[in-house]
C-alpha cells in the first residue's frame, strides 16, 4: 500500500491533482511502463539494443513477464470470456507492449514479441555525432551592435536625476 505523507486539509487532493503517479511515488518511477527512464537506470547502450532485437524469439521470450488479461472492445462474447489479450515486458530493457488483435493468445505472443523486437530495432540506432560548430566573427559584431543599440534604449527610458 502506498499512501502520501502530506499534512493538511486537502492535502490528499493536492497530491493527486494532474500529476501522474510516477512522479507522485518515487517508488513507482522505476515500474513504470516502457519508459525512456529503463534505459537510463539499466546504463544499456544503443549496442545492447542491437543484441536484443537480433535474438531469436525463444531468447527473447525468456527475457520477458507475460500477462494474459481479457481484451475490450469489438468481438462479442467470445472477447469477455476468454483471455486472449497479452501484456509483455522485457526485463532487462523495460520495454512493455500489449497486443489484443487476434483472438488467439498464441498469435497475440507472437505480435508482442514482434513488438519488442521493433521497440529494440529504433533504439539500437547509434546517435549521431554532433558537429562542433563556430560562430562566425561578423555575427559576433552583429550580436554586440544589437545589444549595443538596446542598451542605449533601454538607458533613455531611465529617470533622470
Amino acid at each position: 500500500d502506498i499512501v502520501p505523507e502530506l499534512l493538511g486539509r486537502f492535502a490528499f487532493w493536492l497530491a493527486f491533482a494532474g500529476v501522474r503517479s510516477e512522479s507522485r511515488f518515487p517508488s513507482l518511477r522505476s515500474q513504470a511502463c516502457g519508459s525512456i527512464d529503463a534505459m537510463e537506470h539499466n546504463g544499456l547502450t544503443y549496442r545492447d539494443f542491437a543484441s536484443f532485437a537480433r535474438m531469436d524469439d525463444d531468447e527473447l521470450a525468456r527475457d520477458c513477464d507475460v500477462q494474459a488479461f481479457r481484451a475490450s472492445g469489438p468481438g462479442g462474447q467470445c472477447v469477455n470470456t476468454t483471455d486472449s489479450a497479452v501484456r509483455m515486458r522485457h526485463v532487462p530493457t523495460g520495454i512493455t507492449v500489449v497486443s489484443r488483435e487476434s483472438r488467439s493468445q498464441h498469435q497475440n505472443r507472437a505480435l508482442c514479441l514482434e513488438k519488442i523486437r521493433e521497440a529494440c530495432r529504433r533504439r539500437s540506432r547509434p546517435p549521431k555525432q554532433r558537429k562542433k560548430t563556430r560562430v562566425p566573427r561578423s555575427q559576433k559584431r552583429k550580436r554586440l551592435e544589437a545589444k549595443r543599440a538596446r542598451s542605449e534604449v533601454k538607458q533613455l527610458r531611465r529617470r533622470i536625476d
